[in-house]
């Protein structure tokens, strides 16, 4: 099993940058992929970043350039570096892992984006 453990949600005013983080109980060597997606209100839960081996994918063109995904093994950590947000970033994200066929959640960490 893994558990996922979110932190770094907040709220911020527009153009400004937050970085998320995503602890796991155990190793992230082995766990491909893993990553971040994200729900906003009324809306279905979409794919922001995902470090895949050999990269990383995103479903979300609004994010590229601005949001950026990392993995740091020895902490077994996951990071979101989210720079120049905007309002329509505001929503709970969640961390998200794949490991033995079998998708783990965090709980989410809220976003909001305002002024």
């Amino acid at each position: 099993q893994v558990q996922l453990v979110e932190s770094g949600g907040g709220l911020v005013q527009p153009g400004g940058s937050l970085r998320l983080s995503c602890a796991a109980s155990r190793s992230i060597a082995s766990i491909w992929p893993m990553g971040w997606y994200r729900q906003a209100p009324g809306k279905q839960r979409e794919l922001v970043a995902s470090t895949v081996n050999g990269g990383s994918v995103s479903n979300v063109d609004s994010v590229k350039g601005r949001f950026t995904i990392s993995r740091d093994s020895a902490k077994n950590t996951v990071y979101l570096q989210m720079n120049n947000l905007k309002p329509e970033d505001t929503a709970v994200y969640y961390c998200h892992a794949y490991y033995y066929n079998v998708n783990y959640w965090g709980k989410g960490t809220l976003v909001t984006v305002s002024s």
